[in-house]
């Protein structure tokens, strides 16, 4: 008798929610590390259930595991290892004695579970268009816990100072939180592409990244906060282009970089040639 496809894979389909579950055992062990003093065990553990919880959606689509199931569980797991997890930490390590502290780790716990329940609704809008399932409404729940992090990993790289005061974690919590309910767009990896001819540099990025992870990684933290800050602008620009030109809402991601440079082309055609050749342009 000839078994179907997928029997050899039956026996797999419960890898997803394992590694799910793994990472909420890693989210809650960071707590019981901070509990211990042992703040940068704690953030190595936020780190790993990250990573985890980036897997763990590509091995159910690896293997056809997908289930309602599945989704419940990543979805609760991510309000722990990205909303408990890390504002427990920052209190115990940061905050411990300080009453109002309390108040903005709520705060920063309740807008990850807003976050994270506004993500679940709009995953099943089927009538918003096509490019806005390219970006995020909001900072996304893993972004926020690195930037939440961001105090406790200058303590550990440079010890205390204006960034482990009080009222800076506070103000610091508050503006993470603000950015997470916000509606500011925010890039989704899926929508970033790279030229095949560029791969080598990537591979590069990768090594020099992961030697700084091992090196410095309080240091790298602190480089991926300031980076994805800086990157915000520029997809705001992005998505208002986007909304303003209906004909490319279908359009790929590459497509209508493409399409947004040919129209800063068209509107200036002289300024690329002015630029090459050292002249200004008129009035400028």
């Amino acid at each position: 008798m000839i078994k179907p496809r997928d029997q050899p894979n039956r026996g797999l389909r419960i890898l997803p929610s394992a590694t799910t579950v793994l990472a909420i055992c890693a989210g809650l062990t960071s707590i019981k590390f901070a509990l211990d003093g042992r703040p940068h065990i704690a953030l190595a553990l936020i780190g790993a259930a990250a990573v985890l919880d980036g897997i763990d959606g590509g091995i159910a689509r690896a293997l056809h595991a997908q289930s309602p199931m599945g989704a419940e569980i990543d979805s609760l797991a991510d309000a722990v290892n990205f909303g408990v997890a890390p504002a427990l930490v920052i209190y115990i390590s940061l905050l411990p004695t300080s009453p109002i502290g309390w108040i903005f780790v709520l705060l920063y716990a309740v807008c990850v579970v807003l976050r994270l329940a506004r993500f679940n609704t709009l995953l099943d809008d089927d009538t918003r268009p096509a490019y806005t399932r390219q970006y995020f409404v909001g900072m996304p729940a893993p972004c926020g816990a690195v930037g939440a992090i961001g105090p406790l990993a200058a303590m550990l790289q440079f010890g205390h100072g204006w960034w482990t005061s009080p009222w800076f974690i506070c103000g610091w919590l508050a503006a993470n939180s603000a950015l997470l309910v916000s509606r500011v767009p925010t890039m989704a990896l899926k929508s970033v592409s790279v030229p095949a001819n560029a791969a080598p540099i990537l591979l590069i990025v990768v090594a020099v990244a992961a030697a700084g992870l091992l090196l410095f990684p309080y240091v790298l933290v602190l480089l991926i906060i300031a980076g994805y800050l800086l990157i915000i602008p520029f997809t705001i620009r992005s998505q208002r282009w986007a909304a303003a030109h209906p004909e490319a809402w279908d359009d790929k991601p590459r497509q209508r970089r493409a399409a947004r440079r040919a129209a800063r082309q068209a509107q200036n055609p002289n300024r690329r040639s002015a630029a090459r050749m050292g002249l200004r342009r008129p009035g400028g």
